[in-house]
């Protein structure tokens, strides 16, 4: 675990300039082969510095995960605006590939060593929940209102089920060489009707059939 951070300006600054610069090497020479004393030296700080702020290369990208999912919650709070849930759905969307584009680049190269199933990078980590729980936490926002109407099963795990499509379209957008990631947005647009359209058709008996153990299924895989 990381050590507690001093609650200075001057603290905060030098903590993003750890996280920036090993963005850079992370970039430039791959996980793996990056280490806390080189993320040290082109950050200009001591190792006893860079370790006191990050206890391993695992903590610093979580640290990375929160910087991003703050911005993103951020975003949401300034954009998310919209009478249906395809509206929000998609302005949530966007707006992460907004925050993210800077780091594009590094998406790519960071995302074998994150793909490993065994991990703390992995999305699904226990190192990774204080993120995945922000992140879900984001899409429960945005089912909240008088204007969804749809199973109330559904709609009970419709966080954590957007919070896996989100996972869908990040790794789509890590993939994206598209000027701007344009195809990740044209992805998200044509994406955000069908959300609220299966939402909707969700409250027909007929279906339930089907929905229900699509739902036992991903519970049970989620144990």
């Amino acid at each position: 675990m990381p050590r507690p951070e001093p609650a200075t300006a001057r603290g905060e600054e030098t903590r993003q300039q750890i996280i920036d610069a090993a963005l850079r090497l992370f970039e430039q020479n791959g996980f793996t082969k990056t280490t806390m004393r080189a993320i040290a030296g082109e950050a200009g700080v001591s190792v006893g510095n860079a370790y006191y702020y990050f206890g391993s290369k695992e903590n610093l990208v979580q640290g990375f995960y929160q910087q991003i999912q703050t911005l993103h919650e951020q975003r949401v709070e300034q954009t998310v605006r919209g009478d249906s849930l395809a509206a929000r759905w998609q302005t949530m969307e966007l707006a992460f590939v907004d925050v993210a584009a800077p780091y594009h680049e590094f998406g790519g190269k960071f995302f074998a060593s994150a793909a490993e199933p065994t991990s703390p990078l992995s999305p699904f980590s226990d190192e990774s929940r204080p993120a995945r729980e922000s992140s879900t936490a984001i899409m429960r926002n945005l089912v909240i209102g008088d204007d969804i109407k749809g199973d109330k099963r559904l709609l009970a795990e419709l966080p954590n089920l957007l919070w896996l499509a989100h996972m869908g379209i990040v790794l789509f957008w890590v993939h994206d060489r598209s000027p701007d990631q344009e195809r990740t947005r044209l992805l998200i647009r044509r994406i955000a009707p069908l959300v609220e359209r299966v939402v909707a058709l969700s409250r027909l008996r007929p279906l339930r059939a089907v929905l229900y153990p699509a739902l036992d299924l991903i519970d049970d895989l989620g144990k």
